[in-house]
């Protein structure tokens, strides 16, 4: 399987069964960046339900191309963002594990949003013991040849099912630190289940069905 994605800022696990299960994984370098979709914001499950976390970025020109897209630190979101994750997963399984790696982007400024991205994906490899190449698209292609085209497949607003691909089945539930207090919450953050499955995450993303 051979698949086109956007960037995304700690992916879904939506995502990353297809970055798990592709023979060619290719990021979209040149779509114009849009508004409200996971290109800069991610889900986690908080003390008070399911929350999004979203990276302010510089004011936009019109149709800017999404590698060009710089990120605004005129507001203290990185803070916001890891205090908002520490509470979430302090007290989960693996947090101790992978908490100085992760917290590493909250330290760091990254001048460009696909930049941060690109990072966060190739460290989630890495912990998962993955090898996996990241291509990168060198034009515009409306309709991309040999690929699975999900740059508009995987967005806040759709369904996870609803992608019109080959779409796995996410209602299988983990465990999750607030699981006493909400039913299961499925397709959050790949944060969610690094920090709740440790390396079982890349055995459960296998055995999602399709």
């Amino acid at each position: 399987m051979n698949v086109l994605l956007s960037t995304a800022y700690w992916p879904n696990l939506h995502y990353f069964y297809y970055v798990l299960n592709s023979d060619t994984l290719v990021i979209e370098n040149f779509e114009n960046y849009q508004k409200q979709s996971f290109r800069n914001r991610t889900q986690i499950l908080s003390a008070n339900g399911k929350l999004d976390l979203s990276i302010p970025v510089k004011k936009l020109h019109t149709k800017e191309l999404i590698k060009d897209v710089e990120i605004s630190y005129t507001e203290n979101w990185q803070n916001n963002h890891w205090r908002a994750i520490t509470s979430a997963y302090k007290n989960s399984p693996y947090f101790d594990f992978f908490e100085d790696e992760i917290h590493y982007f909250y330290n760091k400024e990254f001048k460009f949003l696909m930049e941060l991205n690109t990072e966060q994906l190739k460290l989630v490899l890495k912990l998962l013991k993955l090898k996996k190449e990241i291509a990168f698209t060198s034009a515009f292609e409306k309709e991309p040849a040999s690929l699975i085209d999900l740059r508009n497949s995987i967005h806040p607003k759709l369904n996870f099912t609803d992608d019109g691909k080959v779409s796995p089945t996410l209602n299988t539930p983990y465990y999750q630190t607030f699981e006493s207090k909400f039913p299961f919450h499925p397709n959050l953050s790949i944060l969610d289940l690094l920090f709740n499955k440790g390396l079982e995450t890349t055995t459960y993303l296998k055995n999602l069905t399709t």
